[in-house]
């Protein structure tokens, strides 16, 4: 895995520590005034085996980085964080006060002091298994996939016969590859192998093209905005700095018994032939939530944007056919992707920004978790919007002299808004969604 960036804080991290207070004349120190802000903001990320280049728990390992995190903090280029502060609020905000950005900024330019180890914070205790918490049930690979040390690999899918006797309600859930600098992202999906396309499929086999592409079951289709359509739900996934999905309290989504597990997997090889298993964890409420949750993607695939062209702007949309509650909005497109919005036409025409990313960064594709869910009424509209940038300016562009499409692999593209919706647990989801709709223009 490429980052682009130097990494100093981590996206799920959230809350806001306080800057310790200090006069003009008693420069900030690292044990007293930085620790817990890199505790508090950083580490989650930034220590041994997890995504960050760099570990930044101890003081020698800070100091020589010291003017590369101002730079970062200054410019709001970390923690990765790239919601509009005008639109919206999220629990899960990482960005840093201004008094946390004045105390790295001043230490740096009062030299970096290392301070009284007596002033440091206790330091924290990290669960490098799972996040979430001991999980109440863990499923694997059946086998290692065998990921070549370079070349194009197609997303893998395989089949993981979960037995589950009785239904289950999924608090939380969280994917983890083994070996996370080859795999890009993880989809996870639940189906009936009663009556989904997928059951054909044989258990821990890996499948590259499980049935033909033009009759590959997708939302856009079937319109009912699933992920993989055919009865397959989204129930949670990986990519770096997102790796989990907590509902809160009182909501859950459904696993009913029976189901099994897609894992479809996007292998990124780095030069080196390595072998993967990756798993997933879930913690399963204790009884029933009053709410129910489940993920639908609006998606847009017909589309084209024309060389060298610098803001190709695509669109998808969709009508709720009930009211639902909006908990969080995670936008998703490739390396052409230039910024996205989401916005909410309500029934009496009064439009609503929900969601402005001035500054798409596909490195770090973070889920936005509102603050407060926003009840949608019956009849709201919900409108995707995402400009491409396909010229010589964009440094990560591929190809610029190619046609892009829709497609799987980072050189081509996709325009997708996912969202998780709640109703009450008692209702029906499958009526909520309608077919989204869609429309691209230079």
């Amino acid at each position: 895995m490429t980052l682009r960036t130097l990494v100093v804080c981590c996206a799920w991290i959230a809350g806001a520590a306080t800057a310790q207070p200090q006069s003009a004349s008693a420069p900030p120190t690292f044990y007293r005034d930085v620790l817990p802000v890199l505790q508090q903001r950083c580490q989650g990320c930034h220590r041994p085996g997890q995504v960050a280049p760099m570990s930044l728990l101890t003081f020698p390992e800070v100091r020589p980085w010291a003017k590369a995190i101002r730079q970062a903090v200054l410019t709001r280029r970390m923690p990765p964080w790239f919601a509009d502060p005008q639109y919206g609020a999220f629990r899960n905000e990482a960005r840093l006060s201004g008094a946390e950005i004045a105390t790295i900024e001043r230490w740096v330019d009062t030299g970096s002091s290392e301070g009284r180890s007596e002033d440091a914070p206790p330091p924290l205790a990290f669960d490098d298994e799972w996040t979430i918490g001991k999980p109440d049930w863990i499923v694997q690979l059946p086998r290692e996939l065998k990921v070549p040390a370079s070349g194009k690999v197609e997303y893998v899918h395989v089949r993981v016969p979960l037995g589950l006797p009785d239904d289950h309600w999924v608090r939380a859930i969280e994917a983890r590859p083994s070996h996370p600098e080859v795999v890009h992202h993880i989809d996870v999906l639940a189906f009936d192998p009663r009556t989904s396309k997928y059951g054909k499929l044989e258990p821990g086999r890996p499948y590259t093209d499980p049935f033909d592409p033009a009759s590959l079951p997708r939302g856009d289709d079937d319109g009912t905005g699933e992920a993989y359509g055919d009865g397959a739900e989204l129930m949670g996934g990986y990519i770096p700095g997102n790796n989990r999905s907590e509902l809160g309290p009182g909501r859950a989504r459904f696993l009913p018994r029976g189901s099994d597990l897609m894992l479809v997997i996007h292998f990124t090889p780095n030069g080196k032939a390595t072998s993967e298993r990756s798993r997933v964890a879930f913690l399963f409420s204790e009884r029933p939530p009053t709410e129910r949750v489940r993920r639908y993607l609006l998606e847009n695939y017909r589309f084209a944007i024309p060389p060298n062209t610098a803001d190709f702007v695509v669109h998808s949309l969709v009508t709720l056919r009930a009211n639902a509650r909006l908990l969080s909005l995670t936008p998703h497109m490739h390396l052409r992707g230039k910024s996205f919005r989401y916005e909410a036409v309500l029934p009496d025409g009064r439009r609503e920004t929900l969601l402005v990313l001035p500054r798409y960064d596909f490195h770090w594709q973070l889920t936005y978790y509102l603050a407060e869910p926003r009840l949608l009424p019956k009849g709201t509209r919900i409108e995707c919007t995402a400009h491409y940038d396909n010229s010589v300016n964009n440094p990560y562009n591929p190809d610029p002299d190619r046609t892009v499409r829709w497609g799987e692999q980072t050189w081509d593209e996709m325009m997708t808004g996912i969202v998780d919706i709640a109703v009450p647990a008692g209702e029906e989801l499958a009526g909520v969604w309608e077919k989204p709709t869609y429309s691209s223009k230079q």
